[in-house]
């Protein structure tokens, strides 16, 4: 049985010409690059290259741009060591965002290092109440907003230009999770405004464990790992050379090939929300699905309540379909999505997250709507 992939938010394919590239190096350059011998310099050549396509692609001076273990560790040092630098007691944030944001904010509240938590209002669609967000900056002090650009279960876009206006109107410091986003849409960071934004390469077909966070010049932080003078004193520990040099490949294909891809990735959203809605009855969308609000690579489905609800991914799984999602949490105790829940989804129905990329096709999606209705057929009362 060839398996459909549709959890490309969740991580990509790696693109051949990115494993090429990285054979290549690991083949070829063994030497750290932190040594000061010949071997250790030609591997230094190779990181800041790297650091150096980025930085173009992002607008950004390669000065901005700082190698992580991916989107997790980005996110949790742009909010630890940027609210520690400026001594900020209070952050913004939203119900919705990735636990790499709300678990990190949340346990500093209880540490003590921040005083207050809040959290911005966000309608039925997942869409920021930007009102509520500029009443939130006003009366309170100086604040660390966290906002993602586009919601990984939803694939609602935020506007970051925008809460970027808001913030530095009010003094704010404005951190974007653009894991989503990134190599998706083109960020001109000279234009947005936001102190942070991260990338997790394995979300734009790279490899797992590397990413990046851009610090805008503008601000100083100090580092998140300690031990050593990597990443010019703001990360210890010997560099993913390999990865790093995969993400870059990885970004480079990416915007070369944006608009084309982006077209046809919409065109497969498209076709999909159309026929589920046609053929399944009582099936909606969670999230916004409009183009220009809603991140081309999501749709979220929301199915009728069903009989073995909780068993539906699992039917997909053995009938040869890969995706993800879930339910709203009914109780306390009950562990579903935490997003779903932020915007107040009806925990009866089940949802599904299927995530594209370049290598779907109209094929794979027609299956799986034959797949998807047989299976609901089976389990909806009648």
């Amino acid at each position: 049985m060839n398996r459909i992939y549709l959890d490309n938010a969740a991580t990509t394919p790696l693109d051949a010409d990115v494993i090429s590239e990285m054979v290549n190096v690991m083949s070829t350059y063994y030497g750290n690059p932190s040594a000061i011998h010949a071997q250790g310099r030609e591997v230094r050549t190779l990181v800041e290259k790297a650091r150096k396509t980025v930085a173009g692609l992002l607008n950004a001076t390669p000065a901005e741009i700082f190698f992580t273990s991916g989107g997790t560790e980005a996110d949790n040092t742009a909010i630890r060591c940027g609210i520690a630098a400026y001594n900020i007691k209070h952050a913004i944030t939203s119900s919705i965002e990735h636990h790499a944001v709300e678990h990190t904010l949340k346990k500093m509240l209880e540490q003590g290092v921040i005083d207050k938590l809040s959290f911005v209002n966000v309608d039925e669609k997942g869409t920021i109440d930007y009102a509520h967000l500029e009443e939130l900056l006003k009366n309170n002090e100086r604040s660390f907003v966290s906002l993602m650009h586009a919601n990984n279960e939803l694939g609602t876009l935020s506007d970051m230009e925008r809460i970027g206006d808001l913030c530095e109107q009010y003094d704010a410091i404005y951190h974007s999770d653009t894991v989503q986003t990134m190599g998706h849409y083109v960020h001109d960071v000279r234009k947005l405004k936001a102190h942070f934004i991260v990338c997790a390469a394995h979300k734009l077909h790279g490899p797992k464990g590397v990413g990046f966070i851009f610090v805008n010049h503008n601000i100083k932080i100090g580092p998140m790992i300690y031990g050593g003078a990597q990443e010019r004193n703001m990360r210890g520990g010997t560099e993913n050379v390999y990865g790093i040099v995969g993400l870059a490949k990885a970004m480079e294909i990416a915007y070369r090939d944006m608009a084309e891809h982006q077209g046809y990735i919409q065109q497969l959203k498209d076709y999909l929300k159309d026929r589920l809605q046609n053929e399944i009855p009582d099936v909606f969308f969670n999230g916004e699905t409009e183009a220009d609000k809603s991140l081309y690579t999501v749709l979220n489905v929301s199915f009728p309540a069903m009989d073995m609800a909780d068993m539906l991914l699992f039917n997909l799984d053995i009938n040869g379909i890969s995706a993800s999602g879930g339910s709203a949490c009914s109780s306390g105790s009950n562990i579903g999505s935490h997003v779903l829940t932020g915007i107040n989804a009806d925990p009866n129905r089940p949802s599904v997250r299927f995530s594209f990329s370049k290598y779907n096709t109209k094929e794979e999606l027609d299956i799986v709507v034959e797949k998807v209705k047989q299976i609901v057929s089976q389990n909806v009362p009648a």
